[in-house]
């Protein structure tokens, strides 16, 4: 017999349960509960008040990850002295008057978060208006001092120590000081960047450190993001980002969107706004995935900041305490404005590929240094270690009779954006020269995504020309590969591949796309099954047709090892700068490296 039954339960007597109002203090514990779930998560809640009172300046000060101090001081419009006692008041605010919350015009609303900080932590608050005389309360795990007189500049601190003193066990739930004081940074810098016309500090009251300091951005909206975002996600991203301007049915989608190429490694760049709040929001991060599957692998993630804008009775922010998430009233308009948003702006940016990649390529280039005096070729002697003759490194560099174009006529070719090519190293770089340096052109990748992009025309208009085999091909397949396969058969035969069950465990391919040139049709079918078992039912159709499509262009590229005549490769060039997305390859790698003449002068030691 289970003897926990028979436990007593310590929260209810024995006899019949009463039920019982909570005490105030309870109530406001439970709330904090909500609300502040770390030191980070009361300072969104300050600094929204903040920017709500109207302040054009936010300083920030912690101690310990704001364990033990956390201080936000504004020069907002203040609370009148008589007003201080019902801020600390649960559901007290100026925000709203409670008649319509569909149409929440602020940042807070609930007014939980000022009560809730009283009662986990030692708060004071301490506020002057424009027209009256500064005053200060103190609330300690719930309990109101009396308000008192005190000199103070129009605006409001707030003051909060030993977060948590009055629920002691929360505090175990906490990260480290570093952890902690990164979820910091990470709140105040998105809080930051929706508001680029407000000045904000972030201090560590410990080390004395300024983590950021941004002054307040001038300007039209996009002038003003462009340099607040300069400041707290780096020029990098900045001189790698688009622009983004769309409307569709009173929503409007602003921001910045980077290259393909600058992509990451995880979503640690990835900033997302509505109506100015920042937001972790499932179904915004959804349509960023979807906008960038196209481009990048599933292991790389896009940097962007987008801010979503619309009337307040669209979208209801009521959905959770934190205010994290929302909810639209039309969800599926709103994906398909980022989704289509973010396509073309991506592919107005042509060819272009990051700059970071040329960065990175001379940083690979540069060798490290060793304290010794740099010893250049020419002063090695022959039988030195290390020497290595012309005639030993040419085959490396010098192309073959077919792809040599130094006598060729090519000064009109130097000025277009890609250059003219000169030589094609290892049987698959295209070397490229322009009239401020060089280009360096992985060929494969670069083909790769032309064939992809021509796929992708045919498929959105005619469909995919076919090409009939003479002679049909049988591969063998695993009765589930059979299943997937069969499955999209209308679907593959559109993209020009026409296959039919070949008795038990087999199918027979009538036609490929005739995009693909000579191809082998068995690693192209594979392929195919394998893209359809990886992808799964969570794709959408669109973005599974794309993936297979990916996967089909891969086998119409050129393939590294094979020679290119000259004409080949200038074609090749020119093709890049015609077509949306060439940058990258169907993956997000880059299709080309460029280096400027000053650049390559300076690995020479010619500054």
């Amino acid at each position: 017999m289970d003897c926990s039954m028979h436990k007593p339960d310590p929260n209810i007597g024995q006899g019949q349960p009463i039920i019982r109002q909570l005490n105030e203090a309870a109530i406001n514990q439970i709330a904090a509960g909500e609300v502040v779930e770390r030191p980070a998560s009361a300072i969104k809640e300050l600094v929204e008040n903040a920017i709500d009172a109207g302040a054009s300046r936010i300083d920030v000060d912690y101690a310990d990850g704001g364990k033990r101090l956390i201080q936000v001081t504004d020069n907002g419009c203040g609370i009148a002295s008589e007003d201080l006692a019902l801020a600390m008041s649960r559901h007290a605010t100026s925000k709203i008057d409670g008649s319509d919350l569909l149409n929440i015009q602020s940042f807070g609303f609930r007014g939980e978060a000022l009560p809730s900080l009283g009662a986990v932590g030692k708060l004071t608050l301490t506020s002057r208006t424009a027209t009256g005389s500064g005053a200060e309360l103190q609330v300690m795990g719930g309990k109101l001092s009396p308000v008192r007189p005190t000199a103070m500049q129009p605006g409001t601190r707030a003051t909060l120590r030993d977060l948590f003193y009055a629920t002691p066990a929360r505090l175990k739930f906490l990260r480290s000081d570093r952890a902690e004081a990164q979820a910091i940074a990470d709140v105040v810098k998105r809080l930051a960047m929706a508001e680029p016309a407000i000045a904000f500090s972030l201090r560590d009251t410990v080390t004395g450190r300024m983590v950021f300091q941004v002054q307040a951005e001038q300007g039209d909206m996009f002038s003003a993001l462009r340099g607040r975002l300069g400041q707290l996600m780096g020029r990098d991203f900045v001189d790698n980002a688009i622009a983004l301007d769309a409307e569709r049915e009173g929503v409007n989608l602003t921001g910045f969107a980077g290259l393909p190429t600058y992509s990451r490694g995880a979503a640690v760049a990835q900033y997302l706004f509505v109506n100015g709040r920042p937001v972790r929001d499932k179904l915004l991060l959804g349509a960023l995935r979807g906008a960038y599957a196209d481009f990048l692998s599933r292991d790389r993630h896009p940097a962007v900041a987008l801010f979503v804008e619309c009337e307040p009775t669209l979208v209801d922010v009521n959905v959770h305490p934190a205010k994290s998430e929302v909810r639209f009233r039309e969800p599926a308009m709103v994906r398909g404005l980022i989704v289509s948003g973010l396509r073309h702006a991506l592919a107005e940016a042509g060819h272009r590929a990051s700059t970071t990649v040329s960065s990175a390529a001379l940083g690979a280039f540069t060798p490290e240094l060793t304290g010794q005096p740099r010893v250049y070729q020419m002063d090695r002697p022959r039988n030195a270690p290390g020497y290595s003759g012309l005639a030993e490194t040419a085959t490396m560099f010098d192309p073959q009779p077919s792809a040599r174009l130094e006598d060729a006529p090519q000064i009109e070719a130097q000025h277009r954006p890609l250059g003219a090519a000169r030589a094609q190293l290892h049987e698959n770089y295209i070397l490229s020269q322009t009239k401020d340096g060089l280009v360096i052109v992985d060929a494969h990748a670069a083909h790769e995504r032309l064939v992809y992009e021509k796929l992708k025309t045919q498929m959105a208009h005619t469909g995919v020309g076919a090409q009939a085999l003479l002679i049909p091909e049988v591969i063998s397949l695993s009765e589930g590969d059979m299943v997937l396969l069969m499955e999209q058969n209308a679907t593959l035969s559109q993209m020009g591949l026409s296959i039919e069950p070949f008795g038990q465990g087999a199918v027979a391919v009538q036609s490929v796309p005739a995009l693909l040139g000579h191809v082998d049709v068995q690693r192209l079918v594979l392929d195919i099954v394998d893209e359809l078992s990886d992808g799964g039912t969570q794709q959408s159709l669109q973005a599974q047709l794309e993936a297979i499509l990916s996967r089909v262009a891969c086998h119409g590229s050129v393939r590294t090892g094979r020679r290119m005549q000259a004409d080949e490769m200038n074609a090749l060039l020119r093709e890049m700068e015609a077509t949306p997305h060439s940058g990258q390859c169907n993956h997000g790698r880059p299709t080309y490296v460029s280096l400027a003449m000053s650049d390559i002068e300076k690995l020479f030691g010619r500054t």
